[in-house]
């Protein structure tokens, strides 16, 4: 393999790293650091020198040692900075940012123009179809617009807030995305790479938006997995067909998100956040609120203090979902590998979704069973609708020999098909009981008497009962009138 030549910035991170490695010996001042806190001090800078070696290799065309070593001096790095935090007089933030840092080069920028081989989860070798040839795919998840999406995600505060979050009480949303969007990638994914937006950040959106749920909605009415509202979808094309919303569709929608993230990325002039912001507050809002200067901050008071909690929140975790997709092995995740190789059944017997789900069972491994993944392929379908022999259904690939063997003969399909076949029991309503003439007595009205206080007096009776039964308009009697009034039921 040829040498490559790396860009400026590459050129310059031997340097930079020196300075951020004495900056922060400056920044503690002159107290002596405990012979502990040394020693961990040592080992960053040991995993410092390691990313400048591999640096070094890849120049020389070994790329295979040199992921190794950045591989080491990342290790090097979290150990560290995990001993760090239980060490008092260490400064974890040290250790951070030089994590951050070495994540940010590793992330496809390592090596300029050419492909490290570093293949994240998501470079796994693509469908059957052929999306694309895993070196461009692989750039493509790392490049926005020619621009490294490593660059362009800041880890400030509610970066990393969000990261906790994912990686905490959003974790089981976030892997349902992943094992998700991985059986829908096929039909998702190549919209985004057409117009070269990286694959992470179309994670990290429709994470937020919906776990990967096609036939999500929203209280204010947004729908799909990218979660489209009525009017700007139709601006993107995503109308109705034969009655089925468009928004529904993964592809469609795909396509519809990518198109309005690259009109608002030039809009924006590539400014990502205020183009994510766009996506969850509207792009009228962040036009008035930014003006001509898209180089401003999303952080920036005049634009984050006008801006709704939702969208305050919505921005930083549509980042840390991406960032997560590209690295999750650096933040001790492991998604789950999943076959999304795309395939396709014929129905041999009539059968719904539902059926198919319960005659499928956990096969392939799935604990949680097919329904969603093969609701989310088949999004025209009503998951309750027989569909009849000879339909054709999308499922993933792993289950066309399962079904042949599960759902065309057997005692599963009749299981399936006994079970959908009920419904539950009509509940008899009684008839209500025939009324039973209530006895009266006679009342004669006394000047003064209103029906109020003889609704009182004889307790036995309300208003609106001696109203009806002596057929008095606006409740007016007169002295001397006879009124039939209920006997008390004994």
């Amino acid at each position: 393999m040829r040498p490559v030549a790396l860009p400026r910035s590459l050129r310059l991170v031997p340097l930079a790293a020196s300075l951020l490695v004495l900056t922060a010996c400056a920044s503690s001042g002159a107290t002596r650091p405990t012979p502990t806190v040394a020693a961990l001090y040592a080992q960053l800078d040991q995993a410092t020198l390691g990313y400048q070696t591999a640096l070094q290799q890849v120049r020389a065309g070994d790329t295979a040692a040199g992921k190794k070593t950045l591989e080491q001096a990342l290790d090097t790095v979290k150990q560290a900075s995990a001993q760090c935090g239980n060490t008092a007089g260490c400064d974890p933030q040290r250790f951070f940012s030089a994590y951050d840092r070495m994540l940010r080069l590793k992330d496809g920028s390592f090596i300029g123009d050419e492909s490290l081989d570093d293949e994240p989860q998501t470079g796994m070798a693509l469908d059957q179809r052929g999306v694309a040839a895993l070196p461009q795919a692989q750039r493509s998840v790392t490049l926005l617009h020619g621009q490294r999406l490593s660059e362009l995600i800041a880890m400030n505060g509610a970066v990393k807030a969000a990261l906790q979050m994912w990686l905490t009480q959003w974790r089981p949303n976030l892997v349902d995305a992943w094992i998700r969007y991985q059986y829908m990638r096929n039909e998702m994914w190549p919209a985004y790479k057409k117009v070269d937006l990286p694959e992470a950040l179309l994670f990290g959106i429709m994470a937020k938006e919906s776990d990967g749920k096609v036939h999500a909605v929203s209280r204010s009415g947004a729908a799909g997995p990218l979660q489209f509202m009525y009017a700007t979808g139709l601006r993107f094309g995503l109308t109705t067909e034969n009655g089925f919303d468009m928004r529904f569709d993964p592809a469609a929608s795909a396509r519809a998100n990518a198109e309005y993230i690259d009109e608002q990325l030039k809009v924006f002039n590539d400014n990502l956040e205020l183009t994510i912001a766009a996506y969850n507050a509207g792009e009228g809002r962040m036009h008035r609120l930014v003006g001509d200067d898209t180089s401003v901050s999303f952080y920036d008071p005049r634009i984050y203090d006008q801006l709704p909690q939702e969208t305050r929140d919505y921005v930083p975790a549509v980042l840390a979902a991406a960032w997560l997709f590209l690295h999750p092995d650096s933040y001790n995740l492991r998604f789950p590998k999943i076959d999304g190789v795309p395939g396709s059944i014929t129905l041999k017997r009539p059968a719904s979704i539902d059926e198919l789900t319960v005659c499928l069972g956990s096969a392939g491994g799935m604990e949680e069973g097919w329904f969603r993944i093969l609701r989310n392929l088949n999004p025209r379908l009503d998951p309750q609708q027989e569909q009849p022999a000879g339909a054709v259904l999308q499922v993933p690939k792993l289950l066309e020999r399962p079904y042949a063997t599960r759902c065309v003969d057997g005692p599963w399909p009749i299981l399936a098909a006994d079970l959908h076949a009920a419904s539950a029991p009509a509940v008899a309503v009684a008839p209500p009981p025939h009324p039973v003439p209530a006895r009266t007595r006679g009342y004669k009205v006394r000047r003064g008497d209103t029906l109020i206080g003889i609704a009182h007096r004889l307790s036995c009776s309300s208003v609106q009962e001696l109203a009806e039964t002596n057929h008095l308009r606006h409740h007016r009697i007169t002295a001397g009138q006879v009124l039939r009034v209920p006997e008390c039921r004994r």
